[in-house]
């Protein structure tokens, strides 16, 4: 089965940082381009950022553009989000999620449990 574990979230302050990342089993992560989510109650999902399988192609949604940076680690099944300048906007649940198929295609349905991001001061 695809296990997805995200990790690394917390309490940060205005302009802060965190990394979360998304350890994975259950499928070839080499060969699956990934993807971030987040959600903030009573909202729909909202796209993040996405890679490819390689580490070569990124994109982002436009508001974290600058800000947030994907990355991943073939050797270790992980996917990586590094956060900085974060905002009290910013506050949600991240997920992590397979691409459906090419590049672009979207993303899977299947997320893990998440992990929360709460910007105050």
């Amino acid at each position: 089965d695809v296990v997805l574990v995200e990790s690394g979230g917390g309490l940060v302050q205005p302009g802060g940082s965190l990394r979360l990342s998304c350890a994975t089993s259950g499928f070839t992560f080499k060969l699956w381009h990934m993807n971030w989510l987040r959600q903030v109650p009573g909202k729909e999902l909202e796209w993040v950022a996405r890679m490819d399988n390689t580490g070569a192609r990124t994109d982002y949604e436009e508001s974290v553009k600058g800000r947030f940076t994907i990355s991943r680690d073939n050797s270790k099944n992980t996917l990586y989000l590094q956060l900085n300048g974060l905002t009290t906007d910013d506050t949600a649940m991240y997920y992590c999620a397979r691409e459906r198929a090419e590049y672009g295609s979207g993303y899977e349905s299947k997320r893990g449990r998440g992990t929360q991001v709460t910007v105050s001061s």
